[in-house]
């Protein structure tokens, strides 16, 4: 009797990967599973056997991939939101199609192919905890939090797009550009130093 084949995790992860560049590169509507297998080295079985068909696929690539940046903020918690903004950066610029997928709508009008509501609020989450803590801490300004971090979020977000595109002057430094926008983004925040603090 022939023993039931098993597809580990490792696998699992070569199909998401796989998955990520091809459609980053030829869109979802082009990518095949048959693709997909080629590029991890696998059948097309494996693939219905771990996800179920190429829906189901394209969501758990979505899925892992806000999973794999939630875990890279969670993890750069402690250097507080200096330590978030560069783990960001860091991340998107290590899974450039991930990152793409993630924020690009290639997927958006692709069959349902949304990230799960609970992955995208658990990524975010490390960015609020870091805005509650700088405002009970008295250095920020009381805004709402959720409304805060979106913004930053969406600061962030902008200058690495404009990287990983490439779209900016020859030369650019990257690195200068996004350490400037992380630096501004904190006074913008912060609370305004009174007239006599400021002339203490």
């Amino acid at each position: 009797m022939a023993r039931p084949v098993v597809h580990t995790s490792s696998l699992r992860n070569e199909l998401l990967l796989a998955t990520a560049e091809l459609v980053d590169r030829s869109g979802p509507a082009k990518v095949t599973l048959r693709d997909v297998a080629a590029a991890a080295g696998t059948s097309t079985t494996a693939v219905y056997s771990l996800f179920g068909g190429k829906s189901e696929l394209l969501t758990a690539v979505v899925d892992e991939a806000f999973r794999s940046f939630g875990s890279s903020q969670a993890a750069a918690l402690e250097g507080g939101l200096r330590g978030l903004g560069t783990a960001y950066r860091h991340w998107a610029l290590s899974h450039p199609a991930m990152y793409r997928l993630m924020f690009g709508g290639a997927l958006a009008s692709f069959a349902e192919c949304l990230p799960s509501p609970d992955t995208t609020t658990d990524a975010m989450g490390p960015l609020k905890e870091a805005v509650t803590a700088a405002q009970q801490a008295g250095g920020w300004r009381q805004e709402p939090a959720d409304i805060v971090a979106a913004a930053i979020w969406g600061q962030v977000h902008g200058l690495v797009s404009l990287e990983l595109a490439q779209v900016g002057p020859p030369g650019m430094d990257w690195a200068a550009a996004y350490n400037a926008a992380l630096e501004a983004i904190a006074r913008s925040w912060a609370v305004p130093a009174t007239s006599g603090a400021a002339s203490s």
